[in-house]
Formats: C-alpha cells, sequence, structure tokens
C-alpha cells in the first residue's frame, strides 16, 4: 500500500493537472475567439468576429509642418484626440451592426467622425498659426472611409483605403460642456420647413449676440461664419425632415443634432480666431455649439 498510494496521487494530481490545463486551454481559446482577429497594434482595426469593416483616416501628422515649441502640447494633444475619434467610431461601428437603413454608417458614424477631425485639425492650425505659418488645408484629411464592411455594408464610402491611417480613436473631448441650449434668435432656416410639425425644429444658441466688437479686419470673415452658422441650422432642419422615421431612438441625437454640434465647433472656433488676430480673442464660444430639437 506504501507504494501504490504515492502512484495513484500521481496519477490524480496528472489528472488534475491535465483538466486545468483544458480549462485554462479552453479560457485562451475562448478568449481568443470573443477577440476574433483582434485590434492591431496601430488601434486602426478594429475587427471582430461579425466583420463589420473598419474605418481608417488619412494621417494628419505627417502632413503637418515642423510644430513650434509653444504650441507642441497643444499639437500632440489634439493629434491623440484624432486617434482616439476613430477607436470610438470603430466600437460604435461594431456596437450599431445591423441598425439603420443603408446610409446608417455614413450618416450616424462617417459623417459625425469627419466633422469631429475638421474641428480638431482646425485647432491643430490655430495652435501653430499662433507662432509660425498657418498650415492651410488640413481639413482636406478630414474624411474617413469604411473599408472591408461585412455585416454593415452600404454604409457608403467602402473599400477605398485611405493612406496613414491615425492610430486608435475615441471621443471629441474639446467638445464638453456645449450648453445653452436656448432658442436661435438671429439664425435662419428655423421655421418654413414642410412636414416640420411632425418632424419638429432644431435651435441653437444665437451666436453673434454673444460677441464683442468685431474689428474692421475680421468683419467678412465673422460674417460668412456667421452666414454659415446660419446654413447648417437649415440643412439640419432639411434633414430633419428627409428622415422622419428612421433609425432607432437616437437617430436624431446620431446622426444630425451631433454632427451639427461639431459644425458648429468649428465655425465657431473660426469666428474666434478671426477675431482674435487683432484683437482679444472671445473664449467660450464653444459653449454655443450645442443645438436642440424642438417638438
Amino acid at each position: 500500500m506504501s507504494r501504490a498510494l504515492p502512484k495513484y496521487n500521481k496519477r490524480r494530481v496528472t489528472f488534475i493537472g491535465g483538466a486545468a490545463a483544458v480549462a485554462l486551454s479552453g479560457t485562451v481559446i475562448a478568449g481568443f475567439a470573443l477577440a476574433g482577429e483582434g485590434s492591431k497594434s496601430n488601434g486602426t482595426s478594429a475587427r471582430t468576429l461579425a466583420s463589420p469593416g473598419t474605418i481608417t483616416c488619412p494621417d494628419v501628422r505627417s502632413k503637418l509642418p515642423a510644430v513650434p515649441a509653444s504650441a507642441k502640447a497643444e499639437v500632440d494633444r489634439n493629434l491623440t484626440l484624432l486617434n482616439t475619434q476613430i477607436q470610438e467610431a470603430n466600437k460604435r461601428l461594431v456596437d450599431t451592426v445591423g441598425q439603420g437603413g443603408p446610409n446608417f454608417v455614413q450618416n450616424a458614424i462617417l459623417g459625425p467622425l469627419k466633422d469631429k477631425r475638421v474641428a480638431t485639425v482646425n485647432r491643430i492650425a490655430t495652435a501653430i498659426g499662433r507662432t509660425a505659418a498657418k498650415p492651410q488645408g488640413l481639413d482636406s484629411l478630414a474624411a474617413c472611409a469604411l473599408n472591408g464592411a461585412g455585416t454593415n455594408a452600404g454604409g457608403g464610402a467602402a473599400g477605398k483605403p485611405q493612406a496613414g491611417g491615425n492610430t486608435g480613436n475615441a471621443g471629441n473631448a474639446g467638445n464638453a460642456g456645449n450648453a445653452g441650449n436656448t432658442g436661435n434668435t438671429g439664425n435662419a432656416g428655423n421655421a418654413g420647413n414642410g412636414g416640420g410639425a411632425a418632424a419638429g425644429t432644431i435651435t441653437c444658441p444665437d451666436v453673434r449676440s454673444k460677441l464683442p466688437a468685431v474689428p474692421a479686419s475680421a468683419k467678412a470673415e465673422v460674417d460668412r461664419n456667421l452666414t454659415l452658422l446660419n446654413t447648417q441650422i437649415q440643412e439640419a432642419n432639411k434633414r430633419l425632415v428627409d428622415t422622419v422615421g428612421q433609425g432607432g431612438p437616437n437617430f436624431v441625437q446620431n446622426a444630425i443634432l451631433g454632427p451639427l454640434k461639431d459644425k458648429r465647433v468649428a465655425t465657431v472656433n473660426r469666428i474666434a480666431t478671426a477675431i482674435g488676430r487683432t484683437a482679444a480673442k472671445p473664449q467660450g464660444l464653444d459653449s454655443l455649439a450645442a443645438c436642440t430639437l424642438n417638438k
């Protein structure tokens, strides 16, 4: 018995160890299966087993001129934000598989992503332009594409890889705190849209009345951007009517109000920059960017 017992125990230990190994292997396999192909180290391809495709965007960093030391921290922060925005968009692509109509991805993901990127690259250009020549045309790098679309096919702009993809991409920090959804007196285009009674109307805070004295040298640019704010509201109200009944409960917020806010952030930042060239730059105008849907 004294010899048999160790043998028995050894076999038992071997069995238990084997079971543990199987359990561990199962965990690894399950983890691998859940991860699918996994996100690549550069963050641009958040793939899953559902294969909704991935979003890729032009690389901004490589298109920048020499960045002044005084602007480096702000530029780096916004470059990181561009990466974060792509990560968020890819996550949303996975989370919304099968939702909406044929244009859902374009309207609810790629469109808002482009608007966020426009605002972000404009901040980069402004930061550099404070102490060096302001880079032009960075907003041409804002549009992204959906590649390898699977379940989410039909979301527009598929199959055209963009040079350089920015690694990763979550959320547009910097648009936070856009409050003040009081009516938009002075912003044209909130009425007269056919079917508006059923769709409601979008109203936004008035920007013109919150501006300081505008220098003569900035007046043309400021007026042009104030007109653009009005146009943006008109377009959003038209889209509200044209898309009645589309998408889920968050469609209006995701596909209309969110993109409108991002466009307004970029526009009011241009207004502030124009004034700031020859006078004190107004602060906090982006708090007027968020709009509301009124039924």
